[in-house]
């Protein structure tokens, strides 16, 4: 398409979730409760994890990544979202939104490989219990998160390197709450061709590579599990990583939708859908889920409670 005598686009405006202002108003209040949480729970467990020494370990070093990964997953696409709320004209530069969709897939990616190296560390630990120290040494543990972060980071940094070369002349309106690939492909008056292709390979590559590790790891848990000989083991162990199972089914099964199919086959409608899953609900439960059952980190908190309300006690004697 010729662009020379067409006027060149500079910002974009979201269209987020159309309707009457008071069902705005209720997505408003409820996704901002969820975020909030959300930003609570992670910070939380950063903060457990920083403070017990006993946790300090490979399996909750990369649960730490994985609450301070979310944090700013949630925040790279959350703010809009609850801007589109509140009001009808939400705008954004060419440039942020590609800024946006950068971060939003290098941390989206960083998550795929995080969750498929934590699902191995569990693998080690009940498939190999008596090698595990030696498998997942301290210095491994670090190893596999700095390749995580980086392997993230890398992975759609050509295709947003092609997009910042697109041209863009209107209209402007994404129909979505965040930049996402289709929307911004839709929008383009270049040709999208070679970016889309290169753009559905590493998403697809990424995402299913690291869901077959996932799941495989998975697969010998289960295994190992109904080998035990003990029943209140095999209990134990299966109903820690079932939750862990559904955590993972949950966020791969929205981003295969998601991501992992042909270009032409995107639903706009359904696909703001689907994202407020894994862009909004998936950070919160994350969290939870990896925490409410285990011991470990409740007596980790009780712990810490226990020291502030001592130096607090401490704190109020000298005054």
């Amino acid at each position: 398409m010729n662009v020379a005598n067409q006027t060149r686009v500079t910002e974009f405006i979201f269209l987020g979730f159309s309707g009457v202002l008071y069902l705005r108003l209720a997505l408003f209040a409820m996704f901002l409760t969820v975020y909030l949480l959300s930003l609570m729970g992670n910070t939380l467990i950063i903060f457990i994890v920083l403070m017990d020494s006993t946790l300090q370990t490979p399996m909750y070093i990369f649960l730490g990544n994985l609450s301070f990964l979310e944090i700013w997953y949630t925040t790279a696409t959350v703010p809009k979202l609850l801007a589109t709320c509140l009001s009808q004209v939400v705008t954004i530069s060419v440039a942020g939104c590609i800024t946006q969709y950068y971060f939003f897939f290098s941390l989206g990616a960083t998550e795929c490989i995080l969750l498929a190296v934590m699902a191995y560390d569990r693998y080690l630990a009940i498939c190999s219990p008596l090698r595990y120290a030696f498998l997942m040494s301290l210095q491994v543990c670090l190893r596999f998160s700095a390749a995580s972060w980086i392997g993230g980071f890398i992975a759609p940094l050509l295709p947003t390197i092609l997009i910042s070369y697109l041209n863009f002349c209107g209209p402007q309106k994404i129909n979505h709450f965040f930049c996402d690939s289709d929307p911004i492909f839709k929008l383009s008056c270049s040709d999208t061709f070679l970016v889309e292709a290169l753009g559905y390979t590493c998403s697809s590559v990424v995402i299913l590579s690291s869901f077959l590790l996932t799941m495989s790891s998975y697969g010998n848990i289960v295994v190992t599990i109904i080998n035990l000989s003990s029943r209140e083991a095999r209990k134990k162990t299966f109903s820690t990583c079932a939750s862990h199972l559904t955590v993972v089914t949950i966020y791969y099964g929205t981003i295969i939708f998601a991501y992992v199919r042909p270009p032409a086959k995107y639903n706009f409608t359904m696909g703001k859908v689907i994202s407020v899953f894994y862009c909004v609900v998936t950070p919160l439960v994350n969290p939870l889920v990896y925490t409410l059952r285990n011991k470990d980190v409740k007596k980790a908190f009780r712990k810490v409670l226990a020291r502030k309300r001592l130096l607090l006690a401490r704190h109020m004697q000298n005054i």
